[in-house]
């Protein structure tokens, strides 16, 4: 695994989370995803986190077919992190005039980029990468 593979790999997840969170996601997924499950809530979220969960599972059949599990494992995460964002917004009334929204919403940009490198990590590992050896003090 080269360098540059390691960035196509990141710059692939990170394109994915610009598509899915902000070309696909429809006004209506945006509104409602983070409102309580009876008021149309789990539908918008999980319709959402399908999205990436699919754009994730087309990643690791590219790069690490083996991890094909890792869209389950980004369906549950995304849809967290987006329904904690939606509650604590909802919450407390936030919208996007009030600068508290944007800090949650920088917070959940951050954790979705936090999970797309840990997906990096372990497609890494599974490909072989020894991290301990890459460290500057192994050599």
């Amino acid at each position: 695994m080269t360098f540059v593979n390691i960035i196509i790999i990141y710059l692939a997840f990170r394109a994915k989370q610009v598509i899915c969170d902000f070309f696909l996601q429809t006004s209506w997924m945006a509104s409602v995803k983070g409102s309580p499950f009876n008021m149309g809530g789990a539908k918008a979220l999980g319709l959402h986190a399908a999205i990436h969960a699919s754009f994730t599972l087309v990643l690791t059949l590219i790069f690490a077919p083996d991890l094909w599990w890792l869209a389950l494992v980004d369906f549950v995460v995304h849809a967290v992190i987006d329904k904690f964002k939606g509650a604590v917004t909802n919450k407390f009334g936030w919208t996007y005039k009030d600068n508290k929204y944007w800090w949650a919403f920088g917070i959940d940009q951050e954790m979705h980029n936090l999970t797309h490198f840990v997906y990096l990590l372990t497609i890494l590992a599974h490909k072989g990468l020894n991290f301990a050896a890459q460290l500057p003090m192994a050599h």
